[in-house]
Parts: C-alpha cells; structure tokens; sequence
C-alpha cells in the first residue's frame, strides 16, 4: 500500500442483528464487505431479541473484522481510521462494536471516528453512484427509522419529514406477524404481494396535518388488523395475497407522494433511497416511474447495501473523516442519537 494518499476505512456496524464489519477504499471502493446475520435465530422468537443479539455480537464482532481484513488483502497497519456506529439502535448490541473499535483504536493509535447509523444508510448511494453528489433528496425507510431528508452537503443533513409512530419496516413486521407470515416482515410481503390484487382492499393513507412530508403507519396497521378481526367474526376467509399487496400498495403510494412532493417544493432534481424497505421491489419500480414521470434521476443502493452493513458506515466514516471529526476513547454507544447530532 504504498500510495500514502489513499485512505483505507475500518468499519464496525453491530446496531441490531447484524455484526457487519467492512473496508472501503477512498470512500467509495469497498474492498471487503462482511455480514454475519443473526435472523434465523431472531425468527425463533417472531422479532429481535436485544439480549440475544447483544451476545451474538459479542461471540462474532472479531471473526467478522479479521474476515473484513483479510477480504481487503490489508492489514491494520495499512487503514487509516476506525468508524463504528454508535447510535441509533440496541444499546447493548451498540457498544458491542464501539467497545471493539475503540479497543482497535486504543491498542493501534489508529483515529476513531463515531458514525450515524441513518447517516451509513444515506451513504450506501455513493458506493455504486460515483456521480451521485449532494444535494439531493433521500428517503429513510427501515425497520426503525422514516425520515425523508435534504442532503445538503456530506454529513451535512435537514430532516424535513419523520414517521409519528411506527417506521415503514416496523408496519411491515406487525402485518406480516398479523397474517401468519413471520419474521422479517418486509420480504415476505414483498414476495407474497405479487400473487395478490393491490386494489382488492382499501386501506387508509394517513397525512399529518402540521407536516406535510411527516408519516403515520399506525392507523394502516390497526386498519388491517381490524379488517383480519372483522373476517374472522363473520367467518370470510381471507386472502392473504390480497391483504399484503394492498397494505404494501397503502405505504407505497404514501413514501412515494410525500418524497416527490418534497423534490418539487425544494427544487432538486436528484432522488435517493435507503434503508431495508429500499431494497422492496415494489417501492423501487414505484419511484423508478414516479421520478421518470417528473424528470427526476432516481439512486438507489443494491439490496444488500441497503439492509444493515458496514460498508454504509465505512463511506459515511470517509466523509467524516475528511471533515476533521475524530471520537475519543470516550465515545459511548446513543441508542436514540438524532441524525445531525455528535
């Protein structure tokens, strides 16, 4: 490695099930990306378990960095910072992987810098859009998290629009949990709407009226349930094809009406989406119209980019790190940190 101008990324992301650790060149080259997934044990218990997860972690974070390490043909003596997510998320699963980083960084002398989890999933755009560039638009949509935000500059974010109850992938865990489907909600769905009538039930798109970019996927999810309820008090049986592809039709049509309301009012012709609900085909082919419609160019990141990894953290580190910020050894996990805040 002796070209001393590139910068070589450690990544840790260890926020929920998921130990993740990953090497990214020059913040957009990602030469390891190692995932140890924890959802066959998870799906046990129909949810993340957050004492289960906590010690999965602990038994893989240093298998997955060494992995991460010999996958990117580097050493530790070859990378030049240290990014770990430290918030949002399971507390306990949280400082599973700043508590490795920082033992790294303590150990090495190698600089630590303390990575937003949103702010990861908003940068897996730049690992395979090269020209992708702020400012643009992106939605957030996972199992925790709706936030629609302007991207103004690199870690330089506005949060226009946020859910005011349950995250889109929560909605889908609850639905697919009330119709028998199980644990993780949204891929089932995904897969079992395709054999069912999107227009075959008429469920609710709640609008917030202090907020026009806010969400709200409660009264969606109380309106399935009472329609399953409603069914089995009379009887009717129900499909559950129909069911999941006219919920999964409800939520699309409100992320995808609220994120081009927004690129409209705020004049950017760019449009990204992130997060474990990104990789759902529907949503994806929905706003691949939508933006076609309205000339709008549409990024968005490979399905395994846009659930939980590390490479999202490694490119968010990157840019952190150009920025000047480092962590000391005092960085402490946030499981409710907000994306702006350090």
């Amino acid at each position: 490695m002796s070209d001393t101008k590139d910068v070589f990324i450690l990544a840790i992301e260890s926020s929920c099930d998921e130990t993740a650790a990953s090497v990214v060149k020059n913040g957009r080259e990602v030469l390891s990306n190692v995932i140890s997934s924890q959802i066959a044990l998870h799906t046990l218990y129909g949810g993340v378990v957050p004492e289960i997860a906590s010690r999965k972690h602990i038994e893989k974070i240093n298998q997955v960095i060494e992995e991460a390490l010999k996958e990117a043909g580097v050493t530790l003596k070859d990378i030049t910072a240290i990014a770990v997510t430290y918030g949002p998320g399971l507390v306990g699963a949280l400082l599973v992987g700043v508590s490795a980083a920082k033992a790294i960084s303590f150990a090495t002398g190698i600089p630590l810098i303390g990575v937003h989890h949103i702010e990861g999933h908003i940068s897996a755009n730049f690992i395979e859009n090269k020209e992708l560039e702020p400012p643009f638009v992106c939605l957030v949509a996972s199992g925790g998290h709706s936030h629609l935000v302007v991207v103004k500059g690199y870690g330089e974010y506005e949060i226009i629009g946020r859910t005011r109850d349950d995250a889109a992938g929560e909605a889908f865990d609850k639905v697919a949990r009330a119709i028998g489907l199980g644990y993780p909600g949204g891929p089932k769905i995904d897969k079992l709407s395709k054999e069912g009538n999107p227009d075959a039930i008429h469920f609710p798109r709640a609008k917030v009226q202090e907020n026009e970019y806010d969400f709200s996927f409660s009264g969606l999810k109380s309106a399935v349930l009472n329609y399953l309820n409603g069914c089995q008090m009379k009887g009717e049986p129900v499909c559950k094809a129909d069911v999941a592809a006219s919920f999964q039709k409800a939520v699309i049509e409100v992320l995808v009406e609220h994120s081009l309301h927004a690129v409209k009012e705020f004049g950017y012709d760019k449009f990204a989406i992130a997060g474990g609900v990104a990789s759902n085909s529907s949503l994806r082919a929905a706003f691949e119209e939508a933006c076609a419609e309205n000339h709008v160019t549409f990024y968005h990141p490979s399905p395994i980019f846009c659930t939980d990894n590390a490479a999202m953290i490694g490119v968010a580190g990157y840019y952190e790190y150009l920025k000047g910020v480092r962590s000391g050894l005092d960085l402490n996990a946030v499981p409710n940190l907000k994306l702006g805040e350090r």
